[in-house]
């Protein structure tokens, strides 16, 4: 269950994706127009473009559009208002005749101070949690039915028992949670980290959304990637495609193992910046979350899977923004727990229920085996020797009842290939860097005892 290719299967072409996705993505999220479009009030404006101009000095109209992602004459609007209120001022053009320049008053200063002490988010516009919700029902990624062909084709050159190829191709279609289990190294990380690929399209992700009067950041470029449409010049004039406020972006893989922690699965608040930030499975949204080495947490898997029941029933997440603010965002996402350990040592058999998928990755068969070995000397241009691969079956794997691995086959030769360039050789296998290889990869029982 190792990829012998590292180029993941496309099921559609790029110009194809790039031409569908930009229609309707602007069809999904127009470019608001006017004030009103933006669903955000002209207070709200102002007060983030306070915050800019207190950060930035004095800027531009086009270099304002560029940070808060609002058109030119929705942002004339709100600054306007801001010169009649006596909070900004009109600044002579400069030299390269950029237009009019706009700078805070004193006034203007003192308010953008307080306004930062509410709130230090200063970024783009957020999207109303309204919109935001719409977007994400409207780019489920339940709505595309996977079939038995587009998992051939995204598995092609990946050695994988067929009838777990069935049961992985299946529960894409549930809309259900999917628990993957069994032994470690059987490629259950890699396998369920490829199943995201079965989606091409793009979808929206908002560099933040407006809960009632609060900021909450979404878009991370840590764990979004963001795909760009469209000429950077059309860009920026913001007079075309979809609204700005929304990053174009592959659908979300995202995955955590031992480092989760229950405070990641909640909207959390940072005192020293003043933000905040939306947990990881909000981000997740229109994707794929792999809770992978599910176990192996500091937190007990009680607390963690429990998170989960209503969102996995309810397909709605429910969040506090503290001081008794709550709100709900559906929950839209590929949902995949996996495990080294027993099932029921997890969960109770009323929680496992509520899971519709759950699937178990064991050990290679040994023409399998073989096969992942012959795929990979052939990647790494070494000469497969039927010889050398029964040797290590029966004189190493059968002898010390190891288990074969998807893992091994690529581990090995690698360690073999280490020695090999170390000692300047030539590039070919033998008994002895098997033997170097098997003794450097596998701990010894009676040594570590």
């Amino acid at each position: 269950m190792i990829s012998t290719d590292n180029n993941v299967a496309t099921l559609l072409d790029d110009d194809e994706i790039k031409t569908s996705d930009v229609e309707s993505l602007t069809r999904l999220a127009p470019r608001p127009r006017i004030l009103e479009e933006t669903g955000l009030s002209e207070a709200f404006v102002a007060d983030l473009l306070a915050k800019h101009l207190h950060s930035g000095g004095v800027l531009t109209l086009a270099e304002l559009v560029q940070r808060v992602a609002l058109a030119g004459p929705i942002l004339e609007r709100v600054l306007g208002f801001m010169k009649r209120e006596g909070l900004v001022e009109i600044r002579a053009q400069s030299e390269n005749n950029a237009g009019l320049r706009y700078a805070l008053t004193d006034r203007g200063r003192n308010v953008a101070l307080e306004v930062s002490m509410r709130s230090g988010y200063i970024g783009p516009a957020p999207v109303p949690l309204a919109d935001y919700a719409r977007v994400v029902r409207a780019k489920t990624v339940h709505e595309r039915a996977v079939t038995r062909h587009d998992v051939e084709q995204l598995f092609d050159g990946i050695v994988i028992k067929e009838e777990l190829l069935d049961q992985l191709g299946q529960s894409m279609n549930s809309g259900r949670s999917i628990f993957i289990y069994g032994p470690a190294g059987t490629g259950k990380t890699f396998i369920s980290q490829r199943l995201a690929n079965l989606f091409q399209d793009l979808t929206l992700i908002p560099h933040a959304i407006l809960v009632g009067h609060t900021v909450v950041r979404v878009f991370d470029p840590m764990l979004h990637k963001a795909v760009s449409l469209e000429d950077e010049s059309k860009a920026l004039m913001l007079e075309h495609g979809h609204d700005p406020r929304f990053v174009s972006s592959e659908r979300p893989v995202i995955v955590v193992g031992g480092e989760l922690t229950s405070e990641l699965l909640e909207v959390q608040y940072d005192p020293a910046t003043r933000q905040y930030e939306a947990p990881l499975q909000l981000k997740a949204n229109n994707g794929l979350f792999l809770l992978d080495d599910l176990g192996r947490q500091k937190v007990h898997p009680d607390v963690i899977l429990n998170r989960w029941i209503v969102p996995m029933e309810e397909h709605k997440d429910y969040h506090s923004l503290g001081a008794g603010q709550h709100f709900v965002v559906p929950f839209d996402e590929v949902l995949i727990f996996s495990t080294n350990l027993r099932p029921l040592d997890l969960a109770d058999e009323a929680f496992l229920r509520r899971i519709g998928y759950k699937i178990h990755f064991d050990h290679l068969t040994e023409e399998q085996y073989k096969q992942i070995w012959r795929d990979v000397c052939i990647e790494n241009s070494i000469q497969y020797e039927p010889e050398l691969i029964n040797y290590l079956i029966s004189n190493l794997h059968r002898v010390t009842e190891t288990p074969m691995k998807p893992c091994h086959p690529r581990d090995l030769l690698g360690i073999a290939l280490d020695r090999v360039r170390y000692r300047n050789q030539p590039r070919a296998l033998t008994r002895g860097l098997l033997n170097f290889a098997w003794e450097s990869y596998f701990v010894a029982v009676s040594s570590a005892a």
